[in-house]
């Protein structure tokens, strides 16, 4: 029988497993090259059990990495342990069906020896910038996206492998910036492993294994018990997710099986794998599930394997999302994040006040934009971008917020510090919001320039875009109304959001995003509140008389009352 923790001691050693982790995500902010890591935040570092169970993430960890590792990790430990890892050993890879489903996002995985025996394995994964290959969502394999690196060593016994080194640099655009966030990911690795180890010396502790069963064990009964109060049935939705134009729309369908406290999710019926990067690997399907479940049911507690322990996934292979290899896989966000959506619409109604409404950060903005400045130095540049966020039962959605993806907006003086673009503009867009009782969170416009003075960088600039809802708005939910639809423009005329753009000096980009999907009638906002969003310039004053049926006066900026119930009661009948 294993060591047993009173609930203290416990307490404080997962806390201490969790501060573990945050200190490591403080390495990579201190260390890392890229603005996408640095500011945005895209990257998890995570460490298991020897047998690759989760038993910590760091708090800045993107659903879309953390579930996608919480599966990946586990086969992969399994192979890392019939190689006979040894101490100072570090391992990467990026290979999108083994882990979080594109090329970008590249894995460093080390295995953690106490007192001469393997107790864990730590991973960190972070989106790279640049993996080389045709940055664009219209490629039509993994072939045209970038540098494949399968599960190889990149440290033996503490030696660097130079020749996978090489391999990378000579594979990417900006090297010294790829290879420097490398080092930042083995550098978060040796801080995770050197606490672990200190922690077991403080605690006297053989190992984690006692741990992790006990930890594993009461999240894995705490999610069971939060399942359990649900009633059993079968609930389904489904969505449409748009396609390049002259495409058919893509079909995502769910079944939510719920029976005690076990949750099985069927995507039978979803769409066939397409010939562009929007295909979704099985994992980054599941993070997107687990996302969903984990938000409505226990959301306080943190990640760990026994949180997924309840909830088991079925996507029918060849599918969009459960794509076969080569399938190009690159912007699979642009499917993916939808299912957290299609979940909370499925079980909207067993679950009224846990659920949102559609998100226009759904899926979020990821803007890839890069090139050659003046003096021939070529430059490689990240951003993402959120949209109005649903609202719920109770609050207006967020503002400009990247959701599900729990990404970071990139400051303005960064990114012109790391490009020679200029951001002309950044501002909320009015209406933006769908109207309902609560209000779907605004959208925002960015304006991008190219400089056509003595800092203009070679032609032509590149921009690849992966993004969404440039055709279909985010839904309302319980008569709230869509929020506005996502718009791409290259000096004043429409552009091609899918594929690859190229751009000169003078140029003007805008991008608007889409806002959030409005929660219950409209007309049952409280007319103080519309007043405020007016006053605030969230809503118009046209959009509050047509939308929310209440009359603001233009001078005094006050609510007309009277006015306001009788429009209200036109506008219902």
């Amino acid at each position: 029988m294993g060591q047993k923790f009173d609930p203290i001691t416990l307490e404080i050693l997962w806390r201490r497993l969790i501060s573990i982790v945050d200190e490591a995500d403080t390495t990579v902010a201190r260390t890392a090259f890229s603005s996408l890591l640095r500011d945005a935040h895209d990257y998890t570092c995570m460490f298991t059990d020897r047998k690759g169970r989760e038993l910590a993430q760091g708090t800045f960890a993107t659903p879309g990495q953390s579930g996608a590792m919480a599966l990946g990790i586990k086969r992969l430990v399994s192979k890392l342990m019939a190689s006979n890892c040894r101490p100072g050993d570090v391992f990467i890879t990026n290979d999108p069906w083994a882990l979080a489903g594109h090329l970008n996002d590249v894995c460093v995985i080390s295995p953690i020896f106490y007192r001469e025996h393997l107790t864990a394995f730590t991973a960190c994964v972070f989106h790279h910038s640049d993996v080389g290959g045709r940055v664009a969502s219209d490629n039509h394999d993994v072939f045209e996206e970038g540098l494949f690196i399968p599960l190889v060593k990149l440290e033996d016994a503490g030696i660097l492998n130079e020749a996978v080194v090489e391999m990378i640099r000579w594979n990417v655009r900006t090297s010294d910036e790829v290879i420097g966030d490398i080092r930042s990911q083995i550098a978060a690795n040796h801080v995770c492993a050197e606490k672990i180890c200190q922690m077991l010396d403080e605690y006297h502790l053989e190992g984690l294994d006692d741990l992790a069963d006990e930890i594993i064990g009461r999240t894995e009964a705490s999610m069971r018990e939060a399942i359990s109060k649900v009633p059993d049935g079968i609930y389904r939705a489904e969505g449409i997710v748009e396609q390049m134009k002259g495409k058919k729309d893509i079909v995502i369908k769910l079944a939510v099986d719920v029976n005690g406290s076990d949750i099985v999710v069927d995507l039978d019926g979803s769409s066939p794998q397409v010939d562009w990067g929007g295909n979704v690997v099985f994992n980054f399907t599941y993070a997107y599930v687990f996302m969903a479940m984990k938000s409505m049911f226990d959301p306080d507690i943190p990640n760990n394997d026994g949180c997924t322990a309840p909830i088991s996934m079925m996507a029918p292979e060849g599918s969009v999302v459960n794509c076969r290899f080569p399938a190009a896989v690159a912007a699979r966000m642009q499917i993916g994040h939808f299912i957290t959506e299609i979940i909370y619409r499925a079980l909207a109604d067993a679950l009224p006040d846990r659920v949102i409404a559609a998100s226009g950060g759904t899926p979020a903005t990821m803007n890839v934009f890069y090139g050659k400045s003046k003096n021939g130095k070529p430059w490689h540049s990240v951003i993402i971008r959120g949209g109005g966020m649903g609202a719920s039962s109770t609050n207006d959605g967020y503002y400009d917020y990247i959701f599900p993806a729990n990404g970071a907006n990139t400051p303005v003086e960064i990114f012109e510090s790391d490009t020679p673009l200029i951001i002309e503009k950044r501002e909320i867009l009015t209406d933006s919001g769908g109207a309902g009782m609560m209000k779907g969170g605004l959208g925002r416009r960015v304006v991008f320039r190219v400089p056509d003075d003595e800092y203009a960088p070679i032609p032509p600039v590149n921009l690849g875009i992966q993004s969404g809802r440039f055709q279909y708005p985010p839904e309302g939910l319980f008569g709230g109304r869509s929020g506005a639809r996502a718009n791409f423009l290259i000096n004043g005329e429409p552009g091609n959001p899918y594929g690859l753009t190229q751009f000169g000096p003078g140029d003007v980009v805008i991008m608007d995003a889409a806002g959030g999907g409005g929660y219950g009638s409209p007309f049952e906002r409280e007319l103080e509140k519309v007043e405020n969003d007016v006053v605030d310039g969230y809503v118009s004053i046209e959009g509050a008389r047509e939308n929310y049926g209440v009359v603001v006066d233009s001078e005094t900026m006050k609510v007309d009352v009277q006015a306001s119930e009788k429009l209200r009661n036109r506008l219902k009948s």
